[in-house]
């Protein structure tokens, strides 16, 4: 999914070239490279789906030249994810039928990517066999109110199938308590973002796991759970369907497809794959993890990524001074000498467009200046 709006990184980010498009942590590549390259071991080029908007789609294809143009699913309006993912499955079935998909954000950050491939693996196991959808659900390591919540089940919901493990197959102990990692359970309950208080007792618990945005499943089971909950969209998309077959019959111009699907866009309502179907759907389990992941939501998560300086300061394509300062984010994209002083838990990004100075704390507003 690649249809980000540019703004919780602007000035950096825009329209046209939102956060997954930037080389925010990679002198090289930019974000949804990265992403692309750390699946390419497992998933082959041919079988890589970017779902994204007109305006980001021949950037995106100049970003991944590895990928058959066809494989640029570009949606005609933002919908939000119940309607990305569900017309990204009816795309990728015309192609490839029957398949099982690994929905991820192109823009996330993994440290150890040979883990995070092998946990896709066990979760495309456990999607195939229990019919089911799968998440991967990160361990918390503090008590974190920008990240919903997933609680997890008690050992007697635990996936006990799977083989030896001798090949990477699951493998279940006796008496395991639900959220260990590796271990497969069900989900009990998705929360929504918590004030500190509650994250506090979450993480105490040892039953939370942060909600990573990562969705495994197979296209059957998916479109199964959309007529189930969400019925009018099932509708919206059968349309979908029906328009495309008819398009690969020459029944429409390629212009024409595009007006009529515009308008069966228009039939969505805007509504997250998490509200629409994963906190209602019955049959979903989550693999804690513990991989090294970030969403990397904002500035401030960007101290997490790069090493401070003695200030506490996390400094990256800038020359700075600070004078009585500290536990700042800085950004420069022109070479100018940024001057800090007596300020602290700042961000400052100067690019040759814009300058942008607000507090830590304000950094998720952002887009409330757009």
């Amino acid at each position: 999914m690649a249809g980000g709006s540019g703004e919780r990184f602007w000035p950096l980010s825009t329209k046209e070239r939102p956060k997954q498009l930037l080389r925010l942590i990679d002198e090289e590549k930019s974000l949804i490279r990265m992403t692309v390259d750390r699946v390419l071991p497992m998933v082959p080029a041919n079988r890589i789906f970017i779902g994204t908007n007109a305006v980001q789609a021949k950037t995106v294809l100049e970003e991944l030249p590895m990928l058959p143009a066809g494989n640029v699913i570009i949606e005609p309006s933002f919908k939000d994810t119940a309607a990305a993912i569900g017309f990204g499955c009816i795309e990728i079935e015309r192609k490839f039928t029957d398949s099982t998909l690994i929905v991820l954000a192109s823009d996330h950050l993994i440290k150890d990517e040979a883990d995070f491939r092998l946990h896709l693996k066990k979760a495309v196991e456990v999607a195939e066999r229990e019919e089911a959808i799968v998440t991967l659900g990160i361990k918390p390591d503090r008590p974190e109110t920008g990240y919903g919540y997933l609680e997890t089940g008690a050992d007697a919901d635990l996936v006990a199938e799977g083989g030896s493990g001798a090949d990477g197959s699951l493998e279940v102990e006796e008496g395991l308590v639900g959220c260990t990692v590796g271990v497969p359970t069900r989900v009990l309950r998705f929360c929504e973002k918590p004030a500190l208080e509650t994250a506090l007792e979450y993480v105490k618990s040892g039953r939370f796991l942060w909600n990573s945005g990562m969705f495994i499943f197979k296209v059957s089971t998916i479109m199964s759970a959309f007529a189930e909950l969400l019925p009018a969209h099932r509708a919206v998309l059968k349309e979908i369907e029906e328009l495309e077959n008819a398009t690969g019959r020459s029944e429409n111009t390629a212009s024409e497809r595009d007006e009529k699907l515009k308008l069966l866009f228009e039939k969505f309502v805007k509504i997250s794959i998490d509200f629409g179907i994963m906190e209602k759907f019955r049959n979903t389990y989550v693999i804690p993890v513990d991989f090294g992941w970030s969403d990397i939501g904002s500035y401030p998560a960007l101290a997490d990524v790069f090493p401070a300086n003695d200030n506490g300061t996390t400094v990256k394509g800038a020359s700075i001074k600070e004078f009585n300062s500290g536990g700042n984010i800085v950004i420069g994209t022109t070479g100018k000498t940024i001057a800090l002083l007596g300020v602290h838990d700042m961000v400052v990004v100067e690019t040759a467009d814009a300058i942008l100075v607000c507090t830590k704390a304000e950094a998720q507003n952002i887009k409330k200046i757009l």
